[in-house]
């Protein structure tokens, strides 16, 4: 998507999947379904389909093509686990972050069952890369809290939890085997409230398992008059980066060569969607996908 972003955790998006579909309360006010469907119908627009999800297939090797080392936040504009997205494309993404080890690839989902089965079995090399990291949604008890278990439960080499929105009090959570925890208050149009003692919990459970803590913001409507400062001071922390040495334009333009036929074959136009309608916490959240 850009190789500069403004999100305050990482310095470039890359987006090889657009599109994605509600499947929990943090789903409701999503900003990236907000921008894409501003656009739906625009012809030749990347978002002329909305937010319905799609491969991207032309987008695989975007990172290879940067000229300086960068923290990358994988799909920024959808969820790689996705029903539709297919195990083998998943995997053409993987080879990618794996070949590219000059950048830190930041993984995050809401589909932590799909990804504890592939990192455990035919994405274990990518799960273990230092350079890549994976993580999941948490939003509340019932259907964020449960992820984390999901996520603990994989090989991955280094582990976080994206608590954003933050829509209610977690208690005392157990962050055993995880490295890196980022908090944040739901913002925009009918932003949901984040109360601080909820955040003071979060940071006293990564305090006691060790697992850096970086508080983005405190959201609402106008996010921008609220800040991201906790007690006086802001919270940045992060796991080490990587450190490999980026090859010279030459050597990654060849890169890109030998990596070409891992974009060939996949199919062009909305996908189809398994599970295309949910409804959650007792609020009907539908979505018809065009197929």
């Amino acid at each position: 998507m850009s190789e500069h972003s403004k999100i305050e955790w990482t310095e470039a998006t890359w987006n090889p999947v657009r599109g994605c579909v509600e499947i929990s309360p943090g789903c409701k006010h999503c900003y990236a379904e907000t921008f894409a469907e501003r656009f739906r119908g625009v012809p030749g627009h990347p978002y002329e389909h909305g937010f319905d999800p799609r491969l991207v297939p032309e987008k695989l090797f975007e990172p290879l093509s940067w000229a300086s080392p960068k923290t990358v936040f994988v799909n920024s504009m959808s969820d790689l686990f996705q029903d539709s997205v297919p195990d083998g494309y998943i995997a053409a993404v993987c080879e990618v972050m794996l070949r590219a080890p000059w950048h830190t690839f930041q993984v995050l989902t809401k589909r932590s069952k799909r990804l504890e089965k592939l990192l455990g079995g035919s994405l274990r090399p990518a799960a273990t890369a230092p350079h890549i990291w994976w993580g999941v949604s948490v939003e509340d008890r019932k259907y964020g809290a449960p992820r984390i278990d999901h996520l603990r439960n994989t090989p991955a080499r280094t582990r976080f939890l994206s608590i954003e929105p933050l829509l209610e009090d977690l208690g005392n959570l157990e962050l055993l085997g995880i490295d890196w925890v980022i908090v944040g208050g739901e913002s925009g149009a009918g932003a949901r409230p984040m109360k601080k003692e909820w955040v003071e919990s979060i940071r006293r459970s990564c305090r006691a398992a060790g697992a850096k803590f970086f508080f983005k913001q405190w959201g609402g409507v106008q996010k921008g008059k609220h800040g991201r400062t906790l007690n006086g001071r802001t919270y940045d922390e992060m796991p080490a980066q990587s450190t490999s040495q980026i090859p010279s334009r030459g050597e990654r333009l060849d890169l890109i060569r030998a990596v070409a036929p891992l974009s060939d074959g996949w199919p062009d136009g909305p996908l189809v969607q398994l599970k295309p309608r949910l409804a959650v916490a007792g609020t009907a959240m539908r979505r018809d996908l065009s197929i």
